[in-house]
């Protein structure tokens, strides 16, 4: 099952051949959150699948396990269709996402350029046949949690993701993890930062957060 919730449009070479996100498993998952590169104006998400087994099954999970209005074939499943706005928005903001991911990776080259010189701050690669979107922009640096509220006194709104590592969340104590078990993990946890990043910000835009982050950095 591929996680492909925030890789709208990202291609990966695999045998010589580049596909897309959504295409390298035996299905793929993507989310229409608002603020991914693909979202609608709630909540909502999709699955994508060549296996015909499995798409049966997930549309039956996505109704209450219901084959056809009042027809229900399996006690599994939920309400988990997308309503008919959230389809017409998402059907017109699909004919402009090859644009909108361009201009993200216009965005991701300022960036690069204007931070590479910087050796207290880490900038992400993009290994050899890959096609990154950047749905974020992220990069490491001491001193994290300083950095973003000096950021933000100067009206730069940054983010962290994210900022507990799965090992360590209440949620998955029964697996036996402690703090420390992990060192590489919890160390880019503790310094990643979210800078700016959609489509819409300008190059003076990007000029201000990269002055004032070196600034603080």
């Amino acid at each position: 099952m591929e996680d492909a919730c925030q890789a709208h449009g990202a291609t990966y070479a695999m045998d010589g051949k580049k596909m897309k996100a959504g295409a390298l498993g035996a299905a793929g998952a993507f989310s229409f959150y608002p603020g991914k590169n693909l979202g609608a104006m709630g909540e909502g998400g999709a699955v994508t699948t060549q296996n015909e087994s499995a798409a049966a099954r997930m549309k039956l999970w996505r109704d209450h396990g219901s084959s056809q209005k009042y027809v229900h074939i399996s006690p599994d499943g939920w309400n988990g269709r997308l309503d008919a706005l959230q389809c017409a928005i998402l059907d017109i903001k699909l004919n402009r996402l090859d644009e909108w991911n361009d201009r993200r990776r216009q965005v991701a080259k300022w960036y690069h350029e204007r931070l590479a010189d910087n050796e207290r701050i880490v900038l992400p690669t993009v290994p050899a046949g890959r096609e990154h979107i950047y749905h974020l922009y992220i990069v490491r640096l001491p001193d994290r949690d300083k950095v973003m509220k000096e950021l933000g006194a100067r009206e730069i709104g940054c983010g962290l993701h994210y900022p507990i590592p799965l090992h360590i969340q209440s949620a998955y104590r029964d697996l036996g993890y402690c703090k420390g078990d992990l060192p590489v993990t919890e160390a880019v946890a503790d310094s990643i930062l979210s800078l700016p990043m959609f489509p819409h910000l300008t190059e003076a835009m990007v000029d201000y957060v990269c002055e004032e982050l070196k600034k603080v950095a």
